[in-house]
């Protein structure tokens, strides 16, 4: 006679037969997947088959403990790809881990369980819906993973907030899908619906989440089932918080209106009639506030009146004080208007600018799928593929372009915006005339063999020439130690070109640089203007920041100046009166090797002279 064994003992037996199966290292994730679904199934059945529902409870604890749930979570985070495109037992796995975290008991792992475990459990279930979405034929069975997400937070409430600041839950709101967005909204009504306190739990932040994107599938949708589904979960709201949800309902400025205006008609006038009468309610009581500060506001400004006169009379002496004290008021107050009507202005702006970007990114991916249902099947592939690549281009360039700026930013702009001007000015000349060499050379010809008369024994003739080829060039086998050390010294020569291809690029701007510097420094002499027109500024430009290149200029412009004003009789004996050298001819090739090149004016016979001059006097 075989003795019946306990509940407990079976359910024991079956989480640990089962424990044992998924530390097997040789198993592929779809094996694992499907041994899931089986083992997970098989012992609920089993503990919801007694009447004790203790029984499930503790079923549910001892998987927790086990660790069975952590390889749930593993297989749901793995890409569709590895899993055969099984997509099926993957909603059935995350419906089944949903019901095993509700009702468990961690004990003493209560913290890790809330803290740790249920959040990556959300993860995993809302990076599996947002594989899903893509899918049009999956419609089902991203219901039934957002079933299993909606009672995992009837049961948690503290993973709202979670799921709203997902980033698979936000890659699920930007589809453009109408089933997608309803299905969103029938979860958190149904969720709503299901636990009355759920609403009262959460945060003020959660709450606003929440309320944003009904909202916002309001603004963005114009579909009517998502359009009521979206009401209908505002009045669940307004129904379950009273007047806490009130206040945020006037911070969405024109709800009123865009339910007026776009949403009567649709088939639910009644709930569009209640939210409308509920905001307006909440308007007349901000407006009797607001009226009786009004009131307050006026007695404050009749005593400040009547305080500012008795004050001038007591001030006669001082009414230029006084006047320059109103006028001064006035510009504050007028200032401060200003502001604020610049302020609410500026709000609406971007509440509009925001509407209309949804609304023309809609329009954009609508137009996008009439084009890709007008392409043949063959190139659809192709056309996403080069609007992946536009795209990446796109936000690539955007990113550099920040760092770049941000880098610039830092840097000090007046010292290099000559040289980077000349750098970029050089760079476009170079790319055109490379761009205009590369339109004269005429296009190789392609080195692959076309469709266009290639026949059958065209081929079987080439087949032979190839397998002949093969046969009389025969090759020898290198054995891997040489093969590394060939890769070896192949990438040395490779590093060494590249690093002198640089140093060489580097040498070749900079010189380029000094060069154009030179030709500016040069057309800015030949363009300058006559000496009785120039001024001051003008005369500034000519400056140059090197300090001693300065000061020999000036000399030699003095000693030049001097030998100008010399009588015709003091200069008889110099041979070379017309061209003066200040400095002497035995410091013109110091000066030229110091300076790097540049010219000296002047000749001996200046400095001749004016030694003279300086003797005599």
């Amino acid at each position: 006679m075989e003795v019946k064994k306990k509940p407990e003992e079976e359910e024991n037996e079956l989480v640990s037969e089962l424990k044992r199966q998924l530390e097997n290292e040789h198993l592929t994730p779809v094996e694992k997947l499907r041994l899931l679904n089986d083992g997970l199934n098989n012992a609920l059945n089993s503990a919801a088959v007694h009447v004790n529902s203790g029984e499930l409870a503790r079923l549910k604890s001892q998987l927790y403990l086990s660790g069975v749930l952590i390889h749930c979570i593993h297989v749901l985070s793995l890409h569709p790809s590895s899993l055969w495109g099984d997509l099926s037992a993957a909603a059935t796995l995350a419906h089944l881990t949903s019901s095993c975290c509700v009702g468990v008991e961690p004990g003493p792992h209560s913290e890790t369980f809330h803290r740790l475990f249920l959040p990556s459990v959300v993860d995993a279930l809302l990076s599996l819906a947002a594989q899903l979405v893509n899918r049009a034929e999956n419609v089902s069975l991203f219901r039934k993973v957002m079933d299993s997400v909606g009672w995992l937070l009837a049961a948690h409430t503290h993973l709202t907030e979670k799921v709203l600041s997902s980033i698979h839950y936000e890659q699920i709101q930007v589809c453009d899908d109408v089933n997608v967005s309803l299905l969103c909204v029938q979860m958190w009504i149904q969720t709503c619906t299901a636990n009355s306190d759920f609403l009262s739990g959460l945060s003020d932040d959660s709450i606003l989440l929440l309320l944003n994107e009904a909202i916002g599938q309001l603004a963005l949708s114009s579909d009517s089932t998502v359009g009521g589904a979206s009401v209908r979960l505002i009045l669940l709201m307004a129904s379950q918080l009273g007047r806490c949800l009130r206040p945020l309902l006037l911070s969405f400025r024109g709800l009123d209106s865009l339910l007026h205006k776009d949403w009567r008609g649709r088939g639910f006038d009644r709930g569009i009639d209640q939210l409308i009468a509920l905001i307006q309610s909440e308007k007349n009581v901000v407006s009797q506030s607001q009226g009786s500060s009004e009131h307050v506001r006026a007695a404050c400004v009749i005593q400040a009146a009547w305080r500012s006169y008795k004050t001038r009379r007591r001030v006669k002496s001082l009414n230029r004080a006084v006047s320059v004290l109103q006028r001064k008021y006035r510009a504050r107050r007028k200032e401060q208007q200003q502001q604020k009507e610049a302020q609410l202005w500026e709000e609406e702006l971007k509440y509009q600018v925001c509407v209309r970007r949804q609304q023309a990114r809609r329009r954009f991916h609508q137009k996008q799928r009439q084009l890709l249902q007008l392409l043949p099947a063959d190139q659809v592939q192709t056309y996403l593929q080069e609007c992946e690549n536009r795209a990446a281009v796109v936000i690539q360039s955007f990113w550099r372009g920040f760092r770049e700026r941000r880098h610039y930013s830092s840097t000090q702009r007046h010292m290099l915006r000559r040289e980077r001007a000349v750098r970029t000015l050089q760079r476009g000349v170079r790319r055109f005339l490379q761009k205009r060499r590369a339109a004269k050379v005429p296009p190789l010809p392609p080195f692959w063999i076309g469709q266009k008369g290639l026949t059958d024994s065209r081929r079987a003739e080439l087949n032979r020439q190839v397998d002949e080829y093969i046969a009389t060039h025969q090759s020898f086998r290198v054995s891997p130690e040489e093969c590394s050390c060939l890769h070896e010294e192949v990438q040395l020569l490779l590093l060494s070109v590249l690093q002198t291809g640089a140093q060489q690029r580097m040498e070749e701007q900079r010189v380029e640089a000094l060069l154009a510097h030179v030709h500016t420094q040069l057309e800015l002499l030949r363009d300058a203007p006559p000496l009785s027109v120039v001024t001051e500024t003008d005369a500034d430009t000519f400056l140059s920041p090197s300090g001693p290149v300065a000061a020999r200029a000036r000399d030699a412009h003095n000693a030049i100046l001097q030998a100008s004003r010399l009588p015709w009789w003091r200069t008889l004996g110099d041979t070379d009166a017309g061209h003066v050298n200040p400095l002497g001819s035995t410091h013109v090739p110091e000066l030229e090797e110091e300076l790097g090149g540049l010219y000296i004016g002047g000749t001996v016979a200046d400095k001749k002279q004016t030694q003279v001059d300086e003797v005599k006097l």
